[in-house]
């Protein structure tokens, strides 16, 4: 019993140091695949399962309604086990970009799979002079509902964004570090917290605010824009010269970054929690069409300072459609470029 211990242990050991070695770029871009897997795997299932009742509505084994209700179940189902297992998943990226915050992923954790082949490229990729280099951006804030410039009333605020994805950044120049673009792929997450108990509803086509006729602790719209930045960014990290060898590094200094997004929704839907007459904490989730835009576009940039700096987006189409008012969506928050 002893050595089976002995060995769990080893094993346990060999696993977490094997972890330890990836680099935090490496253990976000995971995290992402595992939620693309996933999503496609919800997918496909639910594709089987709604071939399965299509084939039984032909045999005229279930009525039409009886399918489209045993449709609208198992799409049901899929959904909750996406966010249920997508969860795990961004908490597991929580934490990582805590760990990464408080400084328990260092560089030489980073480039510790180089030790063992070539010198030479260990210290070249940690130093990060390369003439593209690659960033794990997370950023968050607060949102605003405006309108020609003024703020919606009747929202909280704690209506908040957070945004995850990967970026990367090319120095234009090939002698000067000034220069770079910035591009990638990012999941913004927004959300709009009405206040006075009022919560969203689609009336004749429209997306309004109405009365919810409860107590509420939570109200929130939340969608989902799967989008592709693209920044000029100026990088006014200083040149390093040793001896005849020049290197530009980059993240190191002020930055200044301007350019936009564009994308599609892929998700939105409405919480809220209560308590209801008998004393029992009640949550609601109502995912659907809430008329939110399938396209999205804007504006953004930021200035920062090293990794860490001010960010700003601003969303060009209106954030419903058909709306007698259009609103656009305003976020400002801090951003973490983790080079």
């Amino acid at each position: 019993m002893k050595t089976v211990t002995f060995y769990v242990v080893a094993l346990l050991c060999l696993v977490t140091t094997a972890m330890n070695a990836q680099s935090f770029e490496e253990r976000a871009t995971a995290i992402s695949k595992n939620i693309e897997k996933i999503t496609q795997e919800e997918k496909d299932a639910l594709k089987a399962e709604v071939d399965a009742v299509n084939i039984q509505l032909e045999k005229g084994e279930i009525t039409n309604e009886q399918a489209e209700a045993k449709k609208k179940e198992l799409a049901e189902i899929r959904a909750k086990n996406i966010e249920q297992r997508v969860a795990l998943e961004e908490d597991a990226l929580a934490q990582l970009v805590k760990d990464k915050v408080d400084g328990k992923i260092t560089e030489e954790t980073r480039y510790f799979k180089f030790n063992f082949s070539n010198k030479k490229d260990t210290v070249r990729n940690k130093e990060g002079y390369r003439r593209t280099t690659s960033q794990f951006v997370y950023a968050l804030g607060v949102n605003r509902m405006v309108k020609d410039g003024v703020a919606a009333d009747g929202f909280k605020w704690r209506s908040d964004f957070y945004e995850v994805g990967l970026s990367w950044n090319t120095r234009l120049a090939k002698n000067n570090n000034l220069l770079h673009a910035k591009y990638g792929l990012s999941l913004q997450y927004n959300n709009l917290r009405p206040d006075n108990n009022r919560i969203f509803v689609r009336e004749g086509g429209q997306t309004v605010l109405a009365p919810s006729g409860r107590d509420l602790d939570v109200a929130r719209l939340r969608y989902v824009n799967l989008v592709v930045p693209a920044h000029l960014e100026f990088d006014f990290t200083k040149k390093k010269v040793d001896g005849e060898k020049v290197s530009f590094p980059s993240h190191k200094s002020v930055r200044l970054g301007v350019g936009g997004y564009a994308g599609v929704n892929v998700k939105e839907k409405q919480i809220i929690k209560y308590t209801n007459d008998n004393g029992n904490d009640v949550k609601d989730k109502t995912k659907g069409d809430f008329n939110v835009s399938d396209f999205v576009y804007g504006v953004s940039a930021y200035v920062a300072y090293g990794e860490v700096g001010i960010y700003a987006k601003y969303d060009l189409q209106p954030i419903f459609n058909n709306n007698e008012i259009d609103y656009n969506n305003f976020s400002l928050g801090i951003r973490f470029d983790f080079n």
